[in-house]
This record gives structure tokens, C-alpha cells and sequence, in this order.
């Protein structure tokens, strides 16, 4: 695995007669190339060879286990196509590093298929008796659709039940899901249902325990996976369904090249394997609905008398309202008096109530107190925070990325010493709460310090966002403030991000006819803001892909970015065979908030945005979505030129990067 793009194709060596019985297709085997040994894998065996010139032997088969089954070489070539990458750099991904000693126990039996499940709780889904009929129809059968989860849906429980039918007609399951929180709830939903059959894969695990169970599911003993991100690539024999829950978390998004995303790898998954798709959420992202609108899925949902009846009372309404403020107690901990009194009536009920701040800390987001301009790190320009109350001659502000310290502020744009919150952190948002609800125990959830599950009875819940604490029977009332930090952000999917936040908050509040009041902080006329008062994330996705469309935006079109040193980016642009149609943007500098390519991070542009390390640049190129194809490989192309020309700049190319600023 060679790792370059003009190297990123199989090769031919011969095979010892010694390692006839071993050298099965799927191996690991070490080979010499170029003078050194490098890693591979046996893609295929055959009598002849197309290469005219003196073969080489294999230098060792490392084990006879098939690891790259073909479904699995076929996805990850397709996958590495799909995103101008390599192949090699999705098999990392894709197959863990082996581990003799775990490789060498024996395989255990395959169990029997598990009993079928209840399916009662999706009957309140319309369609979902035809999808779940046509995934336990056998072989062959492959239904695709995207499920819209009814507000308070016990998700875990609902997806257990869908993988256990899948198993219980004999065929095998994939279940990706955000991050650990989300697997342990979904792990607790399986094991009852399917016991050993089913295993869990994530970053976590040691070395030893994730073989383990990868092998389980390559050898077809667990015959269900769940897991996060790289979960996606498990080698289930006879698959029957790929499920993706949330796919519009952060969390999905691979950090490493070619930075495929789940829901598009369960989609070539789907294809390829002619099996059953399902990706689901409480909200519903662009990519999503452009699967439903071109007709490759179709929707389940619920009709709106089950969704009004499950959801709980939503109201929206801005900090400058007439009805804000009138209690000096609501005053300080900054909620509206309305909302205030929600969060009043549900603790006199015994009934915990959650708030919802965008950040942790204390004081997060710092401006010029003089001219609003943000607090930027003078190192890497990343924001400032000051994790104490008060700022004076004794306080000291940090930096959020590089944790460098400013002991003397000074504004770049006034000269101001002085700097005002821009927003207020949980802890110091806890802290306002705990003296206006006297008495009431304040329990805080964020960072490295998050809770889970809470005891039943009164209490207030400060949280930041996807860290938000369960509450068994659901939270009497839920407050989300300071909404304008979600919707003033320069990205593109600012709007999808905070419905798909404050939609998953209020599934977590109880029905509206047992109380349950969901209270947004903002301008009530915002459309995200309205999607959440009708509880329609649908229509919502579909205003949101439409808009998209006009103005050119993924997914409505293909975009690549290309980053780097400004230098690098010109030069690898104009190596770019362009599709017809194609439209270049850029350059720009990086986009706030996005990282710089790797190898740039240890040098004094790392991070940085101002006009000192502006050769940081971004150039987006866009085609239509038919031609995506040919833009990837116009980009693989110009990587195959880079590297014969040994142009080693560091520069990130991403097929539709998931923030595009």
C-alpha cells in the first residue's frame, strides 16, 4: 500500500510454491518495491500477468486470513474514486492493524438467527410495513430510505428491532452512529434482542478487542455491527442492511484523507451489495433529501396527528420581547420571563428542566468591549476565553486552540484594553441559574465533564449541545439560549446545524400533552427557528436543498476544495484538467474554523487568518452533480502529475468538504 496517486494500482509478483496454500486472495503480504518492504494486500490470483517485463516473488505472505474480502477491495476502490483519493488510504481505514495472537484463535460458531422481534413501535411510521417486508425478503432485495424519528423516539430501541428482523432472516447488519454516547444507548438496545450475534467497533477499543470483534463479523459469528464512523466498512457476509443514524453530526465527518463520509459510503455500500439503506434522525440534512427527491429513497415517516401528538409545546420568542426581563432573578441568569416561567412550572411538577448554552466554560467568546471586534489569538488566531469572572489586572485570557496566554490585551482594530462577553459559558450560565432556582439541585454537562443520565425529580440541567444528559420520562421544559451563536456562524450548513441542535434537545422534553414546553431564545420570523415551532424538518430540508440549488451548493452540485500554501494551491490548480461547466472560486483565505493541511500545523501560518499568514489559501471547484465523477478523477489526475513532478507542498483535496465556509 503505496499511499501515492500515480502508484495507486495493483501490481504483479509471482508466488513460491511454499506459499501456494497461503497466498489467498484478501491476505496480507509484504512485498519489495523500489528497494523496500512495503505492506499489501492479494487482490486476485491468475495464471498470466499483462506485464511484459520479469516479475519479482512475494517477499512473505503475513497471514493467510482474507482480510479484503472482494466487496470489501471493490468498496474501498470505489470510495477511493469517489473522493480523488487513493485506494490504499481506504483500506486503512477500512481494515484494522492486525493482531497475531487474536488472528491466531479459533473462529468461533456461527450462532443461529435470532427470534424476530416486535415491531410494533414502527408502526406508527407509514411505509415501514413494506421496508421492513422487503428487508427480510432474502437476497436481492434492497430498499432505501430515509426515516424521519417522531419527536421522543426511542431511536436505540427502534433501530435494535430493524437489524434483529434483518438478522432473524438471516442475513447480517451494519449500524453506524456519531460517537460513543450514541453506541453505548444502541448496545444497550441490541444486546437483549440479539445477544453475541452483534458487536460494537470503535475508537476506543485496544488493539486486541477491536480484531477481535472486526474478525467476529468477518467471520460471520456476529453477524450484526455497530459502531462509529469507520464502522461503515465492516466486512458483513450476506449484508442485508447499512444503517446511518444522525448523519448531520460533526462527528461523522473523517478527519483523515480522503475524508469519506458515512452516509456516502453506505450509499456505494448499498449499490454495490444490493442491500437495504436507512439513514435517520430527528432532523434531516440537504444530502438526505436529494436522496428522497431523486428518487433513490423514499420517506418513512409519521403522519402529522402522531407527530403534533408526540412533540411538546414550542415557543420562540427574542431577548428584546416586551414580556422579557420583568423579573430581576430571570434578568441575571439572562432567560426571558416567559421561558423562565416555563422552567418554574415544570420544577414545581418534580420535573427536571434542561437549558441549553452553545459553549462550555465560563466566559468563551470574548470581544472589544469599545468596538465588538472578536478576541483573536495573536499566535494562531484561534478564539480567546477567560475561564475566571471578571477580567482586570489579575485575569488572564487563553487561547481555546493553542492555550497560549494574552496578559495584555490590546484590541487590532481600536487599540481597546478592554473586552466584553460575547457569549456566556455553562459554567457561568449554572451559576447564574443556581441563585434564581434557590434550592434546586444544578447539575452541568459539557466538555470532559458530561453526564449521561440524570435522577428523576426537580433539577436544572446546564448543557452544551450533544452532551445533553437523558431524563428518564423527559425533561419538564428545555431553554435553549443564546440561538444567535448557532445561526450568525459564516457556514454554510449554519441553519441545518442548529435545527438538527435544537430538534434532538427537544426530543428530549416530554409531550406537550404531559407538560412538556420547548422555549427558543430567538426571532420567532427565522425560518430554522419556524421549522422547530412546526416540528417539520422535513420541509425544512427540502426549502434548504431548493435554496442550495439556486445558488450552486452542495449537494445540489459537486464542490472540491483545495488547501495550502498559496504557491502549492496555483500550481496543483493548474495541473486540474477542468469538466466542461466547471467553475473555479477562489483562492480565499481558509475558511474560520477550519484546520490547516497537515504539515502546516507545526509552521507559523498554522491556523492563522490575518493578513501575516494569508498564503493559507482555499480554491473551490464546482461542477454539476452529473459530472462529479469526472471531476474526482480530473483531481486524482492532477495528484498523479504532482507527484511525477515531485512537488511535495502540503495541500488537502476534498470532494464536497463538510465545511465549505
Amino acid at each position: 500500500m503505496l499511499g501515492l496517486a500515480h502508484l495507486d494500482r495493483p501490481f504483479d509478483y509471482l508466488v513460491d510454491a511454499v506459499d501456494d496454500g497461503t497466498a489467498v486472495v484478501g491476505a496480507r503480504v509484504r512485498i519489495r518495491f523500489a528497494g523496500r518492504l512495503v505492506d499489501g494486500f492479494i487482490l486476485e490470483r491468475r495464471a498470466d500477468s499483462d506485464h511484459v517485463g520479469t516479475l519479482s516473488y512475494l517477499d512473505r505472505v503475513v497471514s493467510a486470513e482474507p482480510v479484503l474480502t472482494p466487496d470489501l477491495a471493490a468498496l474501498t476502490r470505489a470510495v477511493a474514486d469517489r473522493y480523488a483519493g487513493t485506494m490504499s488510504d481506504v483500506v486503512r481505514l477500512a481494515i484494522p492493524p492486525r493482531h497475531a495472537r487474536t488472528e491466531a484463535r479459533a473462529a468461533d460458531d456461527v450462532p443461529a438467527p435470532p427470534d424476530p422481534p416486535d415491531l410494533a413501535g414502527w408502526s406508527p411510521y407509514q411505509h415501514a410495513d413494506s421496508f421492513i417486508a422487503a428487508l427480510t425478503a432474502g437476497a436481492g432485495s434492497r430498499p432505501h430510505a430515509v426515516w424521519q424519528a417522531l419527536p421522543g423516539e426511542h431511536a436505540a430501541q427502534r433501530i435494535a428491532e430493524l437489524v434483529a428482523a434483518v438478522a432473524a432472516a438471516g442475513r447480517g447488519a451494519i449500524v453506524v452512529v456519531p460517537d460513543q454516547r450514541d453506541l453505548d444507548r444502541l448496545v444497550a438496545a441490541c444486546e437483549p434482542l440479539l445477544g453475541e450475534r452483534c458487536v460494537s467497533l470503535a475508537a476506543g477499543l485496544g488493539p486486541s478487542t477491536r480484531y477481535r470483534r472486526w474478525l467476529a463479523a468477518l467471520r460471520g459469528t456476529a453477524p450484526v455491527v455497530i459502531g462509529t464512523r469507520s464502522a461503515v466498512f465492516a466486512p458483513v457476509p450476506n449484508l442485508g442492511l447499512v444503517v446511518v443514524w444522525d448523519d448531520g453530526d460533526d462527528s461523522l465527518a473523517e478527519p483523515r484523507a480522503p475524508y469519506p463520509h458515512p452516509r456516502e459510503v453506505a450509499v456505494l455500500r448499498a449499490h454495490q451489495q444490493r442491500c437495504g439503506f436507512l439513514v435517520g434522525g430527528f432532523a434531516r440534512t440537504a444530502e438526505a433529501q436529494a436522496l428522497v427527491d431523486s428518487g433513490w429513497a423514499h420517506d418513512l415517516f409519521a403522519d402529522r396527528p402522531a407527530v403534533r401528538s408526540r412533540m411538546p409545546r414550542v415557543q420562540a420568542l427574542s431577548d428584546s420581547d416586551s414580556r422579557v426581563m420583568r423579573d430581576p432573578l430571570a434578568h441575571s441568569a439572562r432567560i426571558p420571563e416567559l421561558a423562565f416561567v416555563s422552567a418554574r412550572r415544570a420544577i414545581a411538577a418534580d420535573l427536571p428542566v434542561l437549558f441549553s448554552v452553545p459553549r462550555r466554560g465560563y466566559l468563551p467568546s470574548l470581544a472589544c468591549a469599545q468596538c465588538r471586534t472578536h478576541v483573536r489569538c495573536r499566535a494562531c488566531h484561534g478564539p480567546v476565553q477567560l475561564d475566571q469572572h471578571g477580567y482586570g489586572p489579575g485575569e488572564v485570557l487563553t487561547c481555546r486552540w493553542c492555550g497560549r496566554a494574552e496578559r495584555a490585551f490590546r484590541c487590532v482594530e481600536c487599540g481597546g484594553r478592554r473586552v466584553r462577553a460575547l457569549v456566556t459559558g455553562a459554567r457561568r450560565t449554572a451559576e447564574e441559574l443556581g441563585r434564581a432556582f434557590a434550592g434546586v439541585p444544578v447539575v452541568t454537562s459539557g466538555g470532559s465533564a458530561t453526564v449521561d443520565v440524570i435522577e428523576p425529580g426537580p433539577r436544572v440541567v446546564v448543557s452544551t449541545p450533544g452532551v445533553e444528559p437523558v431524563a428518564p420520562g423527559g425533561y419538564g421544559a428545555a431553554v435553549i439560549l443564546d440561538t444567535w451563536a448557532y445561526l450568525d456562524r459564516a457556514d454554510l450548513r449554519a441553519a441545518e446545524i442548529a435545527v438538527r441542535r435544537w430538534l434532538a434537545i427537544g426530543a428530549l422534553v416530554r409531550p406537550h400533552g404531559e407538560g412538556g414546553e420547548l422555549v427558543l431564545v430567538a426571532d420567532a420570523g427565522i425560518r430554522a427557528v419556524q421549522a422547530v415551532v412546526r416540528w417539520d424538518p422535513v420541509g425544512f430540508a427540502a426549502l434548504e436543498l431548493g435554496q442550495r440549488a439556486e445558488l450552486g451548493f452542495p449537494p445540489a452540485v459537486t464542490m472540491a476544495s483545495v488547501d495550502g500554501l498559496a504557491a502549492d494551491v496555483t500550481r496543483f490548480t493548474d495541473l486540474i484538467d477542468m469538466p466542461a461547466g466547471a467553475d473555479l472560486l477562489g483562492p480565499v483565505p481558509l475558511p474560520p474554523g477550519v484546520r490547516p493541511p497537515a504539515g502546516l500545523a507545526d509552521t507559523g501560518a498554522a491556523g492563522a487568518f490575518d493578513d501575516e499568514s494569508a498564503a493559507i489559501e482555499r480554491v473551490l471547484v464546482r461542477v454539476d452533480r452529473r459530472d462529479g465523477r469526472a471531476l474526482a478523477t480530473a483531481l486524482t489526475e492532477a495528484q498523479k502529475r504532482r507527484n511525477t513532478r515531485h512537488e511535495d507542498g502540503p495541500i488537502r483535496v476534498q470532494v464536497d468538504p463538510q465545511a465549505i465556509g
